[in-house]
């Protein structure tokens, strides 16, 4: 067990303890975060269990009491590491592959055999994503290999300082440039789009390869802004248009740069990668049938 200790501050006035809790110790910068760590029995005042509704008051002393990592079994796979330093790295999550769970296939499960451990004190046993992919969708994870980096890494996200850039294979034609505004679960969802390209498609008429930038994050954004358009993701069996949904190929939806400020330097990091060749590789396909067909 592991335990970190504060000290309620002598000028604190009438606040609850859910409310001053977070950003008191390293991992528990959100609310809800906080919020979690008292429901599990982990944050005491004063040797009491804490609760949400408790009005702290100065000179208590907060604890939060965490059970020791335990070394993960590791999950072998091909995992391209596309940047590393001693407090986080940015990997190339491939398609299929759940990010994290409570399941034993899982990219968190496979970093260990491919990040290098930090030598910093407060070195995680196991390396944590900041943010999450669908399984499906390949492409950019940024990992913490360290507690302070979880915590800083986790704030540019709330922050919104960490910007992310996908590429898309999309059914029909776009236009040039647009933005979906759609609310996503009733939550207000922001995508800005951008077509790169086209070409001409026996089976679907047009595939256009499309930039996508979520300005928000919701869940299945940028497929459910896609498919409302009228031109879903090539190999979206959630999505998809039904009779032209592509099975066997997988999802053609990738991650392909993430930009933002380093954690503890704040130096501008900004890392690109190429979509999976199967992008390429399909589209000159159609082109050829296209060509050898229609034309």
């Amino acid at each position: 067990m592991q335990s970190e200790k504060h000290i309620v501050t002598s000028d604190t006035r009438s606040i609850r303890l859910s409310d001053y809790g977070p950003g008191i110790f390293p991992g528990l910068s959100t609310k809800s975060a906080f919020k979690k760590a008292i429901k599990k029995g982990e944050i005491m005042v004063d040797k009491q269990p804490g609760t949400t509704g408790h009005i702290v008051k100065p000179g208590e002393v907060i604890t939060w009491n965490t059970p020791d990592d335990k070394p993960v079994k590791i999950y072998h796979i091909d995992l391209e590491v596309v940047y590393e330093d001693e407090t986080l790295g940015v990997v190339n999550k491939p398609a299929g592959v759940v990010v994290s769970g409570n399941q034993f296939r899982t990219l968190e499960n496979a970093l260990p055999l491919h990040l290098e451990p930090s030598s910093h004190t407060d070195a995680l046993v196991s390396p944590k994503a900041i943010h999450r992919l669908d399984a499906p969708t390949s492409g950019l994870i940024i990992i913490a290999k360290t507690a302070a980096a979880r915590v800083k890494l986790s704030r540019l996200m709330e922050q919104k300082e960490i910007h992310k850039t996908y590429q898309a294979l999309v059914i029909g034609e776009t236009q040039e440039s647009w933005s979906s505004e759609t609310p996503v679960d009733e939550k207000p969802a922001t995508t800005l789009f951008r077509k790169i390209r086209t070409v001409p498609s026996l089976r679907s008429e047009t595939l256009t390869m499309v930039e996508a930038k979520p300005l928000t994050g919701r869940t299945h954004q940028i497929r459910k802004h896609l498919s409302e358009a009228g031109t879903p993701i090539l190999g979206d069996k959630m999505y998809g248009k039904e009779g032209l949904i592509l099975k066997g190929k997988g999802l053609f939806l990738c991650a392909t740069q993430v930009a933002f400020p380093h954690p503890f330097s704040g130096e501008p990091i900004s890392i690109k990668i190429d979509p999976p060749h199967k992008f390429e590789h399909f589209m000159q396909g159609e082109k050829r049938r296209w060509e050898k067909y229609r034309m």
